[in-house]
């Protein structure tokens, strides 16, 4: 068996090429400037189209754009998710 051994000069040069790289963009990274919608008037809207309750929300994206992702339990005990566009408020999934 045959083993490869990086110099401590060749281990460096990769360590600096990692750490130059850039980051991923989050969620978190986008600009202040974005106004969302507070989540209480997304559920009161959602609370009129359809009866329920909401049982978990999360932020995340849909298409780029930032987005509540909500569980929410109908009168019947259907349990659904619904995405929200949390700039406009507009259903999208």
């Amino acid at each position: 068996m045959k083993r490869h051994v990086l110099s401590s000069a060749v281990a460096a040069a990769l360590l600096m090429l990692v750490a130059a790289a850039p980051a991923p963009a989050l969620a978190q990274d986008r600009p202040a400037a974005v106004r969302q919608i507070p989540l209480s008037r997304v559920l009161a809207m959602i609370a009129q189209r359809t009866p329920g309750r909401q049982l978990n929300t999360t932020m995340g994206d849909s298409g780029g754009r930032p987005a509540y992702i909500i569980q929410w339990q109908r009168t019947d005990g259907r349990v659904v998710v619904i995405i929200v566009d949390a700039e406009t408020g507009q259903i999208i999934g």
